[in-house]
């Protein structure tokens, strides 16, 4: 079997993501391997040129920032009390993208994402991350999908 040396597993802090997480986390104390948690900041939609009361684009987009930072913070506390070698990112742009790169950076040795497994007029609206990140990673990658109960 193949040695992971470093894991990125991405997290949106959904339901979806923390299924994911439970097995880049097992796979990861396996193999005795260092942990990427990566949560990417879908960059917003620039809203400059028209009216928003009460809150520059700039506020805005700090704030997105620092409410982002205190949940990776908590997702840590919570699910990595007990193992240490892990890094955490938060990197704004595009999700698949910035995925991609992030694990090229750190050299993943394999990308763990959760699928919401949306099908029909959802998935042709919304896309998939997962997909994306499945079709152009170089990295292998390990698709966690959650079932529906």
């Amino acid at each position: 079997m193949k040695e992971f040396k470093n894991i990125l597993v991405a997290t949106d802090f959904s339901e979806s993501s923390d299924l994911a997480f439970d097995y880049a986390l097992s796979l990861a104390k396996k193999f005795d391997a260092r942990l990427l948690v990566v949560h990417v900041i879908n960059e917003p939609v620039d809203l400059r040129g028209f009216y928003v009361p009460h809150i520059s684009f700039e506020k805005l987009e700090e704030e997105i920032e620092e409410g982002a930072k205190k949940m990776m913070e908590k997702f840590c506390r919570t699910h990595l009390h007990d193992y240490e070698n892990y890094d955490s990112f938060i990197v704004p742009g595009i999700p698949y993208d910035e995925i991609i790169k992030k694990a090229g950076e750190e050299n993943a040795d394999l990308i763990v994402i959760g699928t919401h497994g949306r099908t029909g007029l959802d998935h042709v609206l919304f896309g998939s991350t997962a997909e994306k990140v499945v079709r152009r990673s170089p990295t292998p990658v390990m698709t966690i999908r959650i079932t529906e109960s």
